[in-house]
């Protein structure tokens, strides 16, 4: 099996290109982001050149983080701002030859907020073509109040109704484990859906070696299910300068 480093949460005390050489001297076998657009596209490059790590994934921007916003694409009202944090998403994706943006619903509910989603959600699809795949990911009520997207069903539905081939599933098993529960029959269920997975403690989000999920189960159920692609890890490590990582040479 093999694991992505998330670097909006591991490595988080140094610069981005120092982050994904931390990434490689650990052992992973790729890495992705949060929100990389302050570092030049050229700098990223270089390091995930030298180091023949793959930027797998990042995100869409949160928007104006000072009043809260959490993701622009399903704001009514907010159509230009999402596009354009689309368009900035794919250009830095496509300088890095990621495979992977995630599209931040943002903080809203009803009717208006689920149609303007989708709609930016078919034309983030449209402008990847088929060098990206455009992910949408739940996140549970605890970490993102009143974020949009807070269940995995209705991420089905809404993948269903836009259906476009390259919007998946972003499955987290923090998230879900929290949201839902019930996690390894969900990811089999929606496995054809998934284009994306990722990792954390529950309920702390810590190391992906204790509390309530037994990731020696979950990790071999997913492989056993045929997924081949890298494990996300996206945790809040005790230590962020020197994270322990002795969970994964006991998780391959």
């Amino acid at each position: 099996m093999r694991f992505s480093a998330n670097l909006g949460f591991l490595w988080t005390d140094r610069p981005l290109p120092d982050a994904i050489r931390a990434a490689k001297a650990a052992g992973f076998d790729a890495v992705e982001c949060h929100w990389p657009y302050s570092v030049p596209v050229a700098a990223t490059k270089a390091a995930l050149d030298e180091t023949g790590l793959e930027m797998l994934g990042l995100n869409t921007s949160r928007g104006n983080t000072a009043i809260g916003e959490n993701g622009l694409c399903a704001l009514p009202g907010r159509e230009a701002d999402a596009r354009a944090a689309i368009d900035e998403a794919l250009a830095y994706a496509a300088g890095l030859s990621a495979s992977a943006v995630h599209v931040m619903a943002g903080n809203s509910s009803g009717p208006r907020a689920r149609r303007t989603f989708c709609e930016n959600l078919a034309y983030a699809c449209d402008a990847a073509g088929d060098a990206v795949t455009i992910l949408i990911e739940p996140l549970n009520p605890y970490n993102a109040p009143g974020y949009f997207l807070n269940g995995t069903q209705q991420a089905a539905d809404i993948i269903r109704e836009v259906g476009k081939p390259n919007l998946r599933l972003m499955f987290d098993f923090y998230h879900v484990q929290i949201i839902e529960g019930d996690v390894t029959r969900r990811f089999e269920t929606l496995l054809p859906l998934i284009g994306h997975v990722q990792i954390a403690s529950v309920p702390d989000r810590g190391t992906p070696d204790h509390g309530e999920l037994d990731y020696g189960y979950v990790l071999q159920r997913v492989a056993d299910l045929g997924w081949k692609h890298p494990i996300g890890a996206e945790y809040l490590p005790r230590d962020v300068a020197n994270p322990d990582m002795s969970w994964l040479a006991r998780h391959r």
